[in-house]
């Protein structure tokens, strides 16, 4: 794995908070009223090294086998209930009034831990192992011993309340309940001021850092062509993307409706607009860029909306479906328009949110399951260069996107196209990543020349 993307998640930490507890996928195992809910049963359960606790991959397997092995030792989530103690934790805990530690708080165990009710428990286990396996994959109750046997259906794994995972859609679903947030769970602004981190993601490239337990591209369902391995990254990242995206108008909308699980009426919620047009580092006139290009769209002091999750998708949407590109599009500028005025208004918010998501989640749909090629993903990996200055000027988290995107787009087209000069795109996309490292000292007239200087040397 290259060092950039070993490197650039500065908050790659599984980070949300949470209002209430995990709850259960289906609810029962079966039709029958009087069965047994579905229940946690912890990651021990998956541990076995016959079953996915070998220290490494099983040769001839359907699956790999080691992929416990993968996640206690090597992936983030199983140090995130770590990530709730020491004196970061206990600051917070203190400034937020939890009136418990961090690592005994609900509003953070529900993200940072199988954080489930006596109830919901069918045996005992850990909240300190971290975020395991049915924080992903659903409670275990009900599958755990029948999809060990032989000629069982995946199918019948998600009836018993197991996540399809498989699904990209889905997948990123999953991921986003916390890396972005829902009504019972979400990182505000009342929380960042504590001291949480800001919310960024991208699926591929944060599935990189995870590390992947899981072969890729993964074996084909019955009736359905297998996965092209050269482009697998390229489908994450676009219908990640495109999920993403509908997933965050969601989350405005409930915000703009007052929808908050914890009932505080809190608007505008200032953790959707632009984080760094506030906080950034203040010179001298002469030297700001930002002075330099103006706030376009809006008036001078009032923070932008975070478009960082459309900044570069847009471009991918327009590519492959124009008609609801555009009609995005437009909706979209009414949403940035509105929420980028001091005091927005919230049914104007609200009713082109609505309007957009569902656009959105068209693109989304198309994305998983087109085919990629060569064409599409360099189309791409130019675009992104071409539109260098409104990504830049959108803000640190949209030039955030562009990297990721870059790196990711890239992996995969030099692995099929394998060009000649691959190690001195490499080192101009790894720039790129370092201009990121420190936000204050962030200037987006020079990462527009970086991006742009990719550009130049694609081939």
């Amino acid at each position: 794995m290259k060092t950039a993307r070993k490197n650039c998640w500065l908050a790659l930490m599984l980070c949300a908070a949470c209002i209430v507890p995990l709850t259960p996928g289906p609810g029962t195992a079966s039709a029958d009223s009087k069965a047994e809910p579905i229940k946690y049963i912890g990651p021990g359960s998956c541990a076995a090294t016959s079953c996915h606790g070998s220290v490494k991959p099983i040769a001839g397997s359907r699956i790999l086998q080691n992929e416990y092995s993968t996640w206690i030792i090597k992936d983030k989530h199983s140090h995130a209930y770590q990530a709730l103690n020491g004196a970061i934790g206990e600051r917070m805990a203190r400034i937020l009034k939890l009136g418990a530690k961090a690592e005994e708080a609900p509003k953070c165990l529900a993200c940072h831990a199988l954080y489930a009710t006596p109830e919901q428990r069918g045996r005992p286990f850990e909240i300190s192992e971290g975020v395991s396996c049915e924080n992903c994959h659903g409670p275990a109750s009900a599958w755990l011993g029948p999809h060990t046997t032989r000629d069982w259906p995946h199918e019948k794994s998600i009836a018993a309340g197991m996540m399809d995972t498989r699904d990209v859609l889905h997948r990123t679903e999953k991921c986003l309940q916390c890396h972005l947030g829902t009504k019972e769970k979400f990182v505000d602004h009342e929380m960042i001021a504590a001291g949480h981190p800001d919310l960024f993601f991208e699926l591929d490239s944060f599935s990189a850092v995870m590390p992947r337990h899981w072969k890729s591209p993964r074996e084909s369902a019955p009736g359905k062509p297998v996965e092209d391995a050269a482009w697998v990254g390229v489908r994450d990242w676009s219908a990640g993307q495109a999920v993403q995206l509908r997933a965050e108008l969601d989350r405005l909308m409930w915000r703009a409706k007052g929808e908050r699980f914890d009932k505080k009426d809190v608007w505008p919620e200032y953790s959707e607009l632009s984080c760094f047009a506030c906080h950034h580092a203040l010179g001298q006139a002469k030297d700001s860029w930002r002075q330099e290009h103006g706030y376009i769209g809006r008036r001078p002091g009032d923070p932008a909306w975070n478009s960082s999750r459309y900044a570069v998708f847009r471009l991918l949407a327009k590519q492959i479906d124009s008609g609801n590109a555009q009609e995005l599009d437009r909706r979209l500028a009414e949403v940035s328009d509105e929420m980028s005025k001091l005091n927005p208004d919230r049914n104007v918010v609200a009713a082109s949110a609505s309007a957009a998501a569902p656009l959105a989640q068209r693109i989304a749909e198309r994305l998983a399951t087109m085919p990629y090629d060569q064409t599409i993903v360099l189309r791409m990996l130019q675009r992104i260069p071409d539109d260098a200055e409104d990504i830049s000027l959108a803000d640190e988290r949209a030039a955030e996107q562009a990297a990721m995107a870059m790196d990711s787009l890239y992996i995969a087209y030099s692995k099929d196209a394998k060009p000649a000069n691959a190690d001195e795109v490499r080192a101009a996309i790894n720039e790129l990543f370092r201009e990121l490292e420190n936000p204050s000292s962030y200037n987006a007239d020079q990462f527009a020349a970086s991006l742009r200087k990719i550009r130049t040397i694609l081939r």
